[in-house]
């Protein structure tokens, strides 16, 4: 059993800061789990493109308001507490919060924690055996 709190996490090497968001990484690819965990603040007013074209990712928002566009189709859905998007099908998206944005974010395969998004929003597929 792993027990593990967000303030474990707090200002280690699994807490990544960016201008535009801040990802708390709770469950990474060494726990063997399978999937990763994430704690994700994205700040009010920014614009976040991504591309998971290696994973499949869910995230629930747990506070804050803001919406989501599908690159691919163009349609904008709405985000606010108790929402969730499932990118399944490698989709290109663009997050815009309108409030500073607390999300929880599973990803499969697991990330390792080393990933950083490329000039396309992507990160690399990276593999690492369980610790």
């Amino acid at each position: 059993m792993l027990v593990r709190t967000l303030d474990e996490v707090t200002d280690t090497e699994s807490d990544i800061k960016t201008p535009n968001w801040r990802s708390k990484r709770i469950i990474l690819a060494k726990e063997g789990a399978g999937f990763s965990v994430h704690e994700t603040t994205l700040y009010a007013g920014t614009v976040n493109d991504f591309w998971y074209a290696n994973h499949v990712e869910a995230v629930f928002i747990v506070s804050g308001e803001g919406e989501i566009e599908d690159k691919a189709t163009g349609k904008v859905y709405p985000l606010k507490p108790g929402s969730l998007y499932l990118l399944d099908d490698h989709d290109k998206h663009q997050v815009r919060p309108k409030t500073e944005i607390k999300c929880v974010c599973v990803f499969n395969p697991p990330v390792t924690g080393r990933e950083v998004h490329d000039e396309n929003g992507v990160y690399p597929l990276v593999a690492e055996e369980a610790s």
